[in-house]
């Protein structure tokens, strides 16, 4: 593959990494998408159950607001150009991977800290798994989408 002129946002380096903010185009536009709904889907059930019945599993609903925030960090740092989102983006999603396997594995082996499913509760069974795969997808288009190192920092 040809490399082309790095001012061209997008442009594709002789390294392979992209220049500018490619992580909003393509199927990048359908994985910030699939993180809104998952923004205000876990915003909305997180505010209702801690509103509610927060007293029933405090741990378990605590742990969907914190999901909560990363699926929005996410969002917007995917939506955003320049090297620092992209590595606010990275830590966001890497985040959200060890929070779901992790609040997974917690709420299938002391199933009493969760007794009413969250986002992240059995590896995201509730959300057809989606919450598993998600981030390894957006790690995978955060690795094709790295800015390149030659690229500045855009103005704010």
């Amino acid at each position: 593959m040809a490399a082309q002129s790095s001012e061209s946002p997008g442009a594709v380096t002789g390294t392979g990494k992209t220049a500018g903010n490619t992580r909003n185009t393509g199927p990048g536009r359908l994985l910030i998408a699939v993180y809104a709904v998952f923004a205000i889907s876990a915003t909305a059930r997180a505010g209702y159950q801690i509103l509610t019945k927060f007293s029933e599993a405090p741990l378990a609903y605590l742990l969907s607001a914190f999901a909560a925030v990363v699926y929005v960090i996410a969002t917007v740092s995917l939506a955003k150009p320049g090297r620092t989102w992209f590595k606010v983006s990275v830590a966001a999603v890497l985040v959200e991977l060890v929070g779901v396997l992790v609040v997974g594995a917690l709420s299938v082996f002391d199933a009493v800290q969760f007794p009413h499913e969250t986002v992240w509760s059995l590896f995201g069974r509730g959300y057809a798994f989606i919450p598993l795969l998600l981030p390894i997808l957006g790690l995978a288009w955060l690795y094709r989408r790295r800015p390149s190192a030659a690229v500045p920092e855009p103005s704010a």
